[in-house]
């Protein structure tokens, strides 16, 4: 069993960055899938990044390329969304997300295991 907890979010002027950080407990971690989604006022859930257990595959939204960086640390438990250049449609509750499979459904939203969320506020 892998329990979640998001942390890291805050205020933050556009153009600023921000590190979100998901330290999970349970001891199946090194083999999960883990990933970012958001989701701003008045919109749909959305992808944000995802990387494969060892981190060697990692996918992006289109909105965030660039920008945003998923990393991991198995040997701390702890996933990483580094966000760079952040501007106000990037304000959203995020939610840190895990399973054992990355391809196809961790994608769209279908995983096993979901954290409380993390709001990050971008102002202009």
């Amino acid at each position: 069993q892998v329990e979640l907890v998001e942390s890291g979010g805050g205020l933050v002027q556009a153009g600023g960055s921000l590190r979100l950080s998901c330290e999970a407990s349970g001891r199946t971690f090194s083999s999960y899938a883990m990933g970012w989604f958001r989701q701003a006022p008045g919109k749909e859930r959305e992808f944000v990044a995802a990387a494969s257990w060892s981190g060697g595959s990692t996918y992006y939204a289109d909105s965030v390329e660039g920008r945003f960086t998923i990393s991991r640390d198995n040997a701390k438990n702890t996933v990483y969304l580094q966000m760079n250049n952040l501007q106000p449609e990037d304000t959203a509750v995020y939610y840190c997300a895990g399973d054992r499979l990355l391809l196809p459904d961790f994608l769209k939203g279908s995983v096993e295991v979901w954290g409380q969320g993390t709001l990050v506020t971008v102002s202009s």
